[in-house]
């Protein structure tokens, strides 16, 4: 009698820890996704064998094959576990228009890019943080307000390339670089400088001396983002070994510092942009340390891009005399109709904003270069159940709480029908025969109307896209009329590309490529 009595008494303290414990287990099952079935009218579901983890391991090491494997397996739309999320992949290009256009109270980008601005730079936002940016960005970088950005960027382009440049004989030999370091160097730090203002000249005693600063301090910068941009792919993935971690966490403490508000005020000629965002954050009494973040997150959004896209635009052209020789022929044109011309102990060349909207040939190329580089994930997070219509009438239910990308690098950038053959570089593809800009692109005998997308699409896409072109063309511009460019070796390969950056902008090339360039004159 004492022994069932004893019995009884074991199990009614154990039974609530059982009954604990199994719940936490099925819960803990739950959270992993083991109970997620495709319900009727869903999308195909592809979970993976890895509770939680799903596909997230393939699609780290190539995004690119992993989408193309699962298109042929389940057709132009299904779902996915990766890393604890549901994604659904619209893959027809044609259906892309529901994306774009679909209202914020049902599909929303803010969400998804807040998630990752506070895991990679340590920023949480508060409410109407996106109105700011918004009214900052459409004052700031369209219009008379870019040009005056653009001129920003001409003088602080003019002192990274330029500033040695003299008369003396050894300057017409050659000198030898790493493309890709050289091109994102300069082209960062003189983006840098035209955001975030110059050393003033009076703090210095001259002007040569603040500009012999800006150099300075814009170099040790540019080598300090360079740790950052690299460690950028497994930071956004939550990926990194603890010795990156903090090394991680020191970059981060040593951005907040240089791009502090209160290091910033003491420099002259800071962008309209970034001074009203800074004010208007400071107004909404967001705390100091929260917007010095802040400043690090516009500086990665707006220089982590243009550098690496700068260099595979010069290579292509060195890969490519025929596309190099009609590039050449039209920024000479330009130059000379605005009356400029580079010649020894003469001024600086002004490159305007005028002068870039007359680079057709040039513009094709630009455009060429982002289709063939630029791989952005584009996602939004689904905030209420909803349906989603395909362009061929086709309704699929969406969960709250899950998400839904396009990858328009596989499904449109490299499609055959699209753009023929997809995997070589055309300068004039974006050309018409009579040399106006070529918009008309087709897929199964319809008109596309999302040819390529390097810059995102509807109210997600870039703001920075005008200013970003900007920097790009006038470093090409300048590069080819200052100087002879060519490639170390002639018979060079496409260098293969970084695999971990898919999702994340401009693919960047495993390798450094040599080249080597002189003045012209």
């Amino acid at each position: 009698m004492n022994l069932c009595w004893l019995t009884e008494s074991v199990m009614e303290l154990l039974l609530p820890i059982l009954l604990g414990f199994l719940a936490c287990l099925v819960g803990g099952l739950y959270l992993l996704g083991v109970f997620r079935q495709q319900r009727p009218g869903e999308p195909p579901l592809d979970k993976g064998l890895i509770p939680w983890l799903g596909h997230v391991l393939e699609f780290r090491r190539n995004t690119l094959k992993f989408l193309e494997r699962i298109k042929k397996k389940h057709g132009d739309i299904f779902t996915v576990q990766l890393g604890g999320f549901y994604i659904t992949f619209v893959q027809d290009p044609f259906s892309f228009g529901g994306f774009i256009k679909e209202s914020r109270d049902k599909l929303d980008a803010r969400k998804v890019a807040l998630h990752l601005a506070h895991r990679v730079f340590g920023y949480k936002a508060v409410e109407g943080w996106h109105g700011i940016l918004r009214i900052t960005s459409n004052k700031h970088l369209k219009g008379e307000s870019l040009q005056e950005l653009t001129q920003s960027f001409m003088s602080n382009l003019q002192n990274m390339l330029l500033h040695n440049i003299g008369s003396a004989a050894e300057d017409r030999t050659w000198k030898e670089d790493g493309l890709f370091r050289y091109s994102y160097n300069v082209v960062f730090r003189a983006g840098y400088l035209a955001l975030f203002g110059n050393v003033p000249p009076k703090s210095e005693q001259s002007e040569e001396k603040a500009k012999e600063k800006d150099r300075a301090e814009s170099e040790a910068l540019f080598q300090e983002f360079r740790k950052y941009d690299q460690l950028f792919p497994r930071l956004a993935y939550g990926v990194l070994p603890p010795m990156e971690k903090l090394a991680a966490e020191r970059l981060k403490a040593y951005f907040w510092d240089v791009l502090s508000i209160l290091k910033m005020k003491t420099k002259d000629n800071i962008s309209g942009w970034v001074w009203d965002i800074q004010q208007g954050k400071e107004e909404m009494g967001i705390d100091m340390s929260m917007i010095n973040r802040y400043m690090f997150v516009l500086l990665w959004a707006s220089q982590s891009n243009t550098g690496p896209s700068s260099f595979w635009l010069l290579f292509f052209l060195m890969k490519h005399p025929e596309a190099m020789k009609a590039v050449k022929e039209e920024v000479d044109k330009v130059l000379k109709e605005s009356g400029q011309e580079v010649r020894p102990g003469g001024p600086m060349v002004n490159l305007t904003c005028e002068m870039l909207l007359k680079t057709p040939i040039l513009d094709s190329a630009v455009e060429e270069n982002l289709r063939l580089t630029a791989a952005p994930l584009l996602t939004r997070a689904v905030i209420k159940d909803m349906t989603f219509k395909m362009a061929d009438g086709r309704e699929y239910l969406l969960r709250k709480g899950d998400r839904i990308a396009i990858f328009p690098f596989s499904s449109v950038h490299h499609d055959p029908e699209i753009h023929p053959e997809p995997h070589s570089f055309k300068y004039d593809r974006f050309l018409n025969p009579d040399g106006t800009k070529k918009t008309d692109f087709y897929k199964a005998g319809k008109k596309v109307k999302y040819y390529t997308m390097p810059w995102g699409s509807g109210v997600s896409m870039c703001p920075g896209r005008f200013f970003a072109t900007n920097e790009l063309k006038q470093f090409v511009f300048l590069m080819l009329v200052y100087f002879e460019l060519e490639l170390m070796n002639p018979d060079e390969k496409i260098p293969e590309t970084d695999l971990s950056r898919y999702g994340f902008g401009t693919m960047q090339p495993v390798r450094d490529v040599q080249f080597r360039y002189r003045l012209r004159y």
